[in-house]
């Protein structure tokens, strides 16, 4: 039986993971319930600091922490990250301060949050800023092993997290997950999936159905959208001849747009990009989400079928 996790629950478990690092300082925005960061604050109370809801102030106090020799993780809903993005931008990422931040609950998987609640520009907006690294881990233990690597880096990042449990993928130790690197999870030379997030699950789904058709698609999990694994997309461009990507993100500077960018430039190959198509989202159970979107496992299917002149 498939596991289920949430990636959220990884970010817990890496703070606390690090916490024998005397410089590591945790950072909550009135939910660190739903982040998990307060998995640290029971144990580390002394070592986390509440701001309250007030986000700016957040950013900006983790600032003045990075600057000061501290090692800050801070933490709030992927959506609420947004309203500090002046702060962000030339209080962190101006200065290249090593703030580690955490959007939690990010994308339409949310679901009955609303539209309101689910950011599907997050990644775009991080990934435009100077010295910043942007990370969508695809389950809870690749999320704890990326965001434990995080502790000695020396620029700013910004990681999503999802809330609802999806299949785990990885298992404890895993080497093959670096920040920079994406990871191979299926073989095959038809078309080359590159998802990230919760829709690496998704995807890796797709391509057994793909095969049941006689296709095979290579699977890759690109956790770090900033920076690219530009190799990895050579390499798939080259082999495959045909690429999707798939995020629960627009297809709007997101994963997509930075493999279609890559490409455009570099080694101009057939892409086809399943996102959200520039709409916002409803209140709905996530499956219904992903269905009502065009990003579901059918989607990812047809889509690879369309690049293929198979439809």
């Amino acid at each position: 039986m498939t596991e289920l996790a949430a990636s959220r629950d990884g970010y817990g478990t890496a703070l606390l993971s690090m916490s024998d690092d005397s410089k590591l300082v945790v950072l909550e925005a009135d939910l660190g319930k739903s982040t998990k960061s307060c998995w640290f604050r029971e144990k580390f109370p002394e070592r986390t600091i509440s701001c309250g809801i007030g986000e700016q102030n957040m950013m900006l106090v983790a600032a003045g922490l990075a600057s000061s020799g501290f090692k800050p993780f801070a933490s709030t809903f992927a959506i609420f990250t947004e309203r500090a993005f002046e702060q962000v931008r030339n209080g962190i990422c101006r200065p290249n301060l090593p703030v580690h931040i955490c959007g939690s609950h990010g994308g339409t998987h949310t679901g009955t949050d609303g539209s309101s609640a689910q950011s599907i520009e997050d990644l775009a907006i991080y990934r435009s800023l100077p010295n910043m690294v942007v990370m969508h881990p695809s389950d809870d233990i690749s999320t704890e092993i990326l965001t434990s690597k995080l502790l000695d880096l020396k620029s700013p990042s910004y990681t999503r997290t999802a809330r609802n449990k999806t299949p785990r993928i990885y298992t404890k130790g895993d080497s093959r997950i670096e920040i920079g690197k994406g990871v191979q999870l299926r073989d095959g030379s038809d078309v080359a999936i590159i998802a990230c997030g919760v829709m690496v699950s998704k995807s890796l789904e797709a391509a057994e159905l793909l095969s049941q058709k006689g296709i095979e698609a290579a699977v890759v999990d690109m956790h770090t959208i900033k920076p690219l694994d530009e190799e990895l997309v050579k390499r798939l461009a080259a082999e495959c001849k045909l690429i999707v990507t798939v995020e629960d993100h627009s297809v709007i500077g997101g994963l997509g747009g930075a493999v279609a960018e890559y490409l455009s430039e570099n080694i101009p190959t057939r892409l086809r990009r399943v996102g959200v198509r520039d709409r916002f989202g409803e209140s709905g159970q996530a499956e219904e989400m992903l269905e009502l979107l065009n990003i579901s496992t059918n989607d990812i299917i047809n889509s690879v079928l369309e690049i293929k002149g198979m439809v």
